[in-house]
C-alpha cells in the first residue's frame, strides 16, 4: 500500500517537475515527497526485519506444524509499529527541504527546485537537530536503510538453514512442510535482493555527493537525484508484483478479489461453491506471515476472499 502511495503521489510530482521545471504544489511537495520516499525505505526495511524474525521463529518452533494461528490484532499491531516508526524517523525530512528558485543564465527562465537547507525560521534547538541530521544523513541512510535489512535477512536465513539442515537428518526430506518453508524463505530472499539492488545506486550517489559535491555542477547533482528517484519508483513497482508472484496464497487471494470486483458477487450456488473451494485452497497453503496447523483441514470461515 505504501508503494502504491509513492507511485500515486510522488511519481506525478517528479515527472511534472522534470517537464515544466515548476514544482507541483510548491513548497508542500518539496517537503512531503522526501518524507514519503524515506518512509517507504523505512517501511520496507522494518518489514523485511519482521519477516526475517517470523521465519526464524518458524524454524526454531518445537512444533512448527502445530503452531497456532497468529491473531489479526497481533499482525495489525506489528504493521502499526512499522508504519508509525518509519514515519517518525522520516519527520526530519519535512524540516530539511524547502523550495528554491534559480534563473538560467542562458535562457533566463526561472526554474524551481528543492533545496536541502533547513529554514532559518525554525527554533534554535530544532534547527540544530535538523543540521545534525543533515550531516549524518548519508551514514544514517547507509546503516539503517541498506545494511540493516540485508544483514538481518542474511543472518536469519543462515541460522534458519542451519537449523533446517539439522532437522532434515531426523526427518524425511522433501516433505510438504519443508517445501513450504523453503518457498517462503526464497520469497523473502527475493524481496531483499530487489531492495538491495534498487537502493545501492542511491547510497553510492550519496557518498559521492558528500565528498565531491563542491566539484560537481548543479546539473550533475540533479541527474543523480533523478536516477535515485527512478530506482525508488522501480522498486515500488516491482516489489508488489514479485510478492504476488512468489507468495502463491497471497497472489491467489488477490486475483480472487480482482475477479470478484470485476464480475460482481452473486448469491448463486455456483459462485458460492467456487468461492468456498478458493478459500479452502488458500487456507491450506502456507502464508508468508504465519504458519497454520497442517494436521487437519482449516475451517471455511477463516481468511479468504470477500466473495
Amino acid at each position: 500500500f505504501w508503494d502504491f502511495l509513492i507511485l500515486f503521489f510522488c511519481l506525478p510530482v517528479v515527472i511534472f517537475n522534470e517537464i515544466t521545471k515548476k514544482r507541483l504544489l510548491g513548497d508542500i511537495s518539496c517537503r512531503i515527497v522526501p518524507f514519503m520516499e524515506v518512509s517507504s525505505l523505512g517501511v520496507t526495511t522494518f518489514s523485511l526485519c519482521a519477516l526475517g524474525i517470523d521465519r526464524f521463529h518458524a524454524a526454531t518452533s518445537p512444533q512448527a506444524s502445530a503452531r497456532p494461528i497468529e491473531q489479526c490484532q497481533s499482525i495489525i499491531a506489528k504493521l502499526a509499529v512499522i508504519w508509525v516508526g518509519s514515519m517518525m524517523l522520516s519527520v526530519p525530512e519535512v524540516l530539511l527541504w524547502q523550495l528554491a528558485q534559480d534563473t538560467s543564465p542562458v535562457s533566463g527562465v526561472v526554474t524551481e527546485y528543492c533545496s536541502m537547507k533547513p529554514s532559518s525560521n525554525l527554533p534554535e534547538s530544532v534547527y540544530s537537530l535538523v543540521l545534525t541530521y543533515q550531516n549524518a544523513r548519508m551514514w544514517w541512510y547507509f546503516g539503517c536503510y541498506f545494511c540493516l535489512p540485508i544483514l538481518f535477512t542474511v543472518s536469519c536465513q543462515l541460522v534458519t538453514r542451519r537449523i533446517r539442515g539439522a532437522e532434515k537428518k531426523a526427518e524425511c526430506r522433501g516433505t510438504k512442510h519443508s517445501q513450504c518453508e523453503s518457498h517462503l524463505n526464497c520469497t523473502i530472499i527475493g524481496l531483499t535482493i530487489i531492495y538491495g539492488l534498487c537502493t545501492t545506486p542511491e547510497n553510492v550517489c550519496n557518498i559521492v555527493v558528500a565528498y565531491m559535491s563542491p566539484d560537481m555542477s548543479k546539473q550533475t547533482l540533479d541527474l543523480l537525484n533523478l536516477i535515485n528517484q527512478f530506482f525508488l519508483f522501480f522498486k515500488c513497482s516491482v516489489t508488489p508484483v514479485l510478492l504476488l508472484c512468489l507468495c502463491r496464497p497471497l497472489g491467489q487471494a488477490f486475483m480472487d478479489c480482482c475477479c470478484c470486483c470485476c464480475e460482481g458477487c452473486g448469491p448463486d450456488a455456483a459462485s458460492s461453491e467456487g468461492s468456498a473451494d478458493s478459500k479452502l485452497k488458500t487456507e491450506m497453503s502456507s502464508s508468508i506471515f504465519f504458519d497454520k496447523p497442517r494436521e487437519s483441514p482449516p475451517p471455511l470461515l477463516a481468511l479468504g476472499t470477500p466473495c
